[in-house]
């Protein structure tokens, strides 16, 4: 039986429909993808997929006289754990489903014994920026607000606009910083204002590939409420109530001596 490399569950029918996925590397049906080692040659390319896509990948021996060799498999260097039966021509791998980290994942195929016979995949996976939904913030003047979108993206988005209240955000008017690290876009405002800062925000990745996403931020900016210092307030108070109980504890004990006399 074919060990099947997976993440939520074991494939059905390996030799089925999934293996018939991107049949050829160089060709556009999509169907699977053969590896063929050989030695002292290699078969290198690119897989293009998605989230939630099928890989499934076939090694197979070209050489007649190496047919009985046995075969290793690689995912960035790493092993791929096989069962016996997966050890020689054909040998199959299926990468079910793709995910975003599986981007630039070089899968490789070799013979055991000789490293060099290899053949190596690489996959390419295209997702869009995970913006969608709202989020409510509750905040008081004067404080400090930071809103973030996250960007991450293949291809890479070409720009994050924001909104508020469906205006693009004054920079310089409105106090407003952004700024992004390639993976995180940041809105921030210090010292915020009821009267400039209160209001619907909207952040929007625009992507060459896939349609713009947004993410929504729908901020309440409160008056400024008076906030007691509670620890010096709890220590103040212990102080006071020790201090009682001594007072009491000693004019008992003066008591107490009158009575004695």
């Amino acid at each position: 039986m074919l060990q099947i490399y997976s993440r939520r569950a074991k494939m059905k029918n390996l030799f089925g429909a999934p293996l018939h996925f991107l049949l050829l590397l160089a060709s556009q049906t999509c169907e699977a993808v053969r590896i063929k080692s050989t030695p002292g040659a290699s078969l290198e390319g690119f897989i293009q997929a998605k989230p939630d896509d099928t890989v499934s990948l076939i090694c197979e021996i070209t050489d007649t006289n190496l047919q009985e060799e046995e075969l290793n498999w690689q995912r960035n260097g790493a092993a791929v754990s096989l069962t016996d039966t997966n050890k020689n021509t054909p040998s199959a791998v299926c990468i079910t489903p793709v995910i975003p980290e599986d981007d630039e994942a070089t899968f490789t195929c070799s013979l055991r014994k000789n490293s060099t016979a290899s053949a190596s995949v690489t996959l390419k996976v295209s997702y869009p920026p995970q913006l969608s939904g709202s989020e409510n913030i509750t905040i008081e003047e004067e404080e400090d607000l930071v809103l973030e979108c996250v960007m991450k993206a293949n291809p890479l988005v070409t720009a994050v606009l924001w909104t508020l209240n469906g205006s693009t955000v004054d920079l310089i008017g409105g106090g407003f910083t952004v700024t992004n690290d390639g993976q995180i876009s940041r809105l921030q405002i210090n010292n915020v204002d009821q009267s400039m800062h209160d209001g619907i925000y909207q952040c929007t990745a625009v992507s060459p590939m896939f349609p713009n996403s947004s993410k929504i931020f729908n901020v309440k900016v409160t008056e400024r409420t008076m906030k007691f210092p509670l620890v010096p307030l709890i220590a103040g108070l212990v102080v006071v109530l020790v201090t009682s109980i001594l007072a009491v504890v000693s004019r008992w004990r003066k008591i107490a001596k009158c009575c004695k006399k």
